[in-house]
């Protein structure tokens, strides 16, 4: 009787390495034999340290695009911090560090008013900006760092100006730290969802606090020699552009390298003006190197970059009656001339949103249940509607009110229609469609109560 071959177990880490191979054959006296393997190839010591700063299974457990933001997020860090230091010298010399006739109780009114409005500042833009922060990360990611970056300026010119006027200029500096605070805060929570791929966004995030430990402590060693060797104006001030310039450099480079899955306004327009065009479908690889850090709000675009019209999506109500027909002087009324109010909810009876369009603009009601796939049939009908409207324009035809109910009809149809054939196929090649990212406001929305 032949034995039986040996069995063999291979062991991987998260990286998906050989760790340990195990290998069991028959012993002596019938016994069985277990040996351990151990692979050839140890790692270097430098590759153990960065195991220390790098997500448990990297690379295969983050995107493609991890590194190469973080590697720009890290000389941008670096800089900011060597800037910071020169700022807080400049802060120090404006509250009288090394005046004796300054109050250290006046310094202290200083500090306390800073913090009292930043901290006000950072609920109202928290209130403000709150739901627009996720789906345009990557703006206000950069925006975060020309905000830091202001207030730095603002510090050095501080000690330039009298006291009454310092107080201002020190305290709008806080105000601009604030923002800086809120932005920078959500849109990197963002991004590192972004990056996760294994559920590991508590690890992701720890090491990234790992990361940025390391290069402020390595930026502060380089500020102390810098600090101690720039000391007239001149030099302090051709320093500080120049660390700028280099921070808000690798930040915009850092930001251009990500390739966000989800579709906001600006990817909706790229991606889905492809589509209608040509019937191309666009990777977030190729539409990442398209898109802009910053886009104007609600703007619509076709695929040759042009403005064709906006787009405001999540409206109420009343703001789209509004543009329908004019408003009664006394009751406050509207008086629908172009269409009737019953025939569009018609129209759309079997939508989750209703859209109503002027020659340049397009105005969205959601209806309550509105899925993020029905928000972008709702922005891709939108954008089909305006691209037609902006194509009569050049021919200089006329639009009537019957028209423009045609052309609602056949533009629902012709949506649904691209949907059902493009919306598995926009799911293979990495977009996540479920992600509702087109709404910036928060938005409200409508149901209807059919009266007997």
């Amino acid at each position: 009787m032949a034995s039986p071959a040996p069995l063999e177990v291979i062991e991987r880490d998260d990286a998906g390495n050989i760790a340990s191979t195990y290998v069991e054959s028959a012993g002596r006296d019938g016994n069985s034999r277990i040996d351990i393997i151990l692979p050839k190839e140890t790692k270097s010591y430098a590759q153990q340290l960065l195991d220390v700063f790098l997500p448990a299974g990297y690379p295969h457990s983050v995107t493609e695009d991890y590194i190469q933001y973080q590697i720009y997020d890290s000389l941008q860090a670096f800089s900011s911090s060597i800037a910071g230091m020169l700022s807080s010298r400049a802060v120090l010399e404006g509250v009288g560090v090394g005046d004796a006739s300054a109050s250290p109780t006046a310094a202290l009114l200083l500090s306390v008013l800073q913090e009292s409005m930043g901290r006000i500042a950072t609920i109202l833009f928290a209130h403000k900006l709150g739901t627009s922060l996720e789906p345009e990360c990557k703006m206000y990611r950069l925006a975060a760092d020309i905000f830091n970056d202001a207030a730095m300026i603002l510090d050095c010119l501080s000690p330039a100006f009298p006291k009454a006027a310092r107080v201002m200029i020190l305290s709008f500096s806080s105000v601009l730290r604030s923002l800086c605070g809120v932005c920078a805060g959500s849109s990197k929570a963002s991004l590192s969802a972004h990056f996760a791929k294994r559920g590991n966004l508590g690890e992701l995030n720890a090491k990234d606090s790992s990361q940025e430990t390391v290069i402020s402590l390595m930026g502060m060693l380089a500020g102390s020699v810098v600090v101690s060797w720039v000391s007239s104006p001149m030099a302090t001030w051709a320093t500080l552009i120049a660390l700028l310039s280099v921070h808000l450099g690798t930040n915009y480079a850092a930001v251009k390298s990500v390739n966000m899955r989800s579709l906001n306004r600006q990817r909706a327009n790229i991606v889905l003006s492809n589509i209608l065009q040509d019937g191309r479908i666009l990777s977030p690889t190729e539409v990442s190197k398209r898109e802009r850090v910053f886009e104007r709000e609600g703007v619509l675009r076709w695929a040759d970059d042009g403005i064709i019209g906006h787009c405001r999506i999540g409206v109420t109500m009343q703001t789209m009656l509004g543009h329908m027909g004019p408003r009664h002087e006394r009751t406050g009324s509207l008086d629908l001339q172009a269409i009737k109010l019953s025939d569009l909810m018609r129209l759309y009876e079997y939508e989750t949103y209703i859209l109503w369009f002027a020659p340049t603009e397009a105005l969205i009601v959601l209806k309550q249940g509105c899925t993020p796939i029905d928000q972008l049939k709702a922005w891709t009908q939108a954008l089909l509607l305006v691209r037609r409207e902006w194509v009569k324009a050049s021919d200089r035809k006329p639009d009537t009110s019957g028209e423009r109910f045609a052309e609602l009809r056949s533009t629902v149809e012709e949506t649904a229609k691209v949907f059902d054939t493009y919306a598995a196929q926009l799911r293979d090649v990495g977009w996540d469609l479920d992600v509702a990212a087109l709404e910036t406001r928060a938005g409200k929305r409508i149901e209807t109560n059919k009266k007997a």
